[in-house]
């Protein structure tokens, strides 16, 4: 069915969509995301293989030299390096999922030793919270996003998608689920890479890749 639009007039829509790649304002400049992305992919890649059950529930631990070591400080440096260049919606994603990484890398490190006063017999409730609140703030920031590439809303619709899959695989004490989540995760990761290089190209003078319409 079509739908009246000509493909000219679909193509100009889209370029002319609110975009992450922005114009820098500041003295500095650069492209942020060449650092923040591959720092999103490898923490994503983490959590999904973690949740998916690819590393034992006695070694989840494995996962936080990458995700404390290289996500969670590498997308901080990307937060503060698109803030000074002006890029306030590039730094507010990247911050966002820096929050997520560091949080996370806490929640882990405190269930696994016993801080924050936990007790092992409320560690799923404190795990319910985090991923309640994390839930919370990702879908509002996909909502709030929507003019942006469509690439951008599939990302975060991911992400919200597999953190609703692990808190339910936790409260319901279902392994199946969360490991649900976990595969999803490796999706979102899958578009990590895909935005990487379509960056990446477009920096090094090739062909940027589609992003898609948004959907508002």
């Amino acid at each position: 069915m079509s739908t009246g639009t000509s493909s000219g007039e679909t193509t100009a829509a889209a370029s002319a969509a609110p975009t992450m790649a922005g114009t820098a304002t500041g003295t500095l400049g650069g492209e942020p995301t060449v650092l923040g992305l591959p720092c999103f992919i490898a923490g994503s890649v983490s959590f999904g293989l973690a949740q998916a059950g690819v590393v034992p529930a006695a070694a989840a631990g494995a996962a936080l030299p990458i995700i404390l070591g290289f996500s969670a400080v590498g997308i901080f440096l990307t937060t503060i390096w698109a803030a000074s260049i002006g890029r306030n919606v590039v730094a507010t994603v990247f911050g966002i999922f820096g929050g997520f990484w560091l949080s996370y890398g806490a929640l882990l490190l405190g269930t696994l030793h016993g801080w924050f006063g936990v007790a092992p017999a409320s560690v799923q409730a404190a795990k319910e919270l985090y991923l309640v609140v994390w839930l919370v703030v990702i879908v509002t920031l996909t909502l709030t996003t929507l003019r942006l590439h469509l690439i951008y809303t599939a990302v975060f619709f991911f992400v919200d998608l597999a953190l609703l899959l692990v808190f339910l695989g936790v409260n319901e004490g279902s392994a199946g689920l969360s490991k649900a989540g976990g595969y999803v995760a490796l999706v979102f990761a899958a578009l990590g890479v895909y935005l990487y290089a379509g960056t990446i190209g477009a920096t090094t003078g090739g062909r940027a890749l589609p992003l898609g319409r948004p959907l508002i």
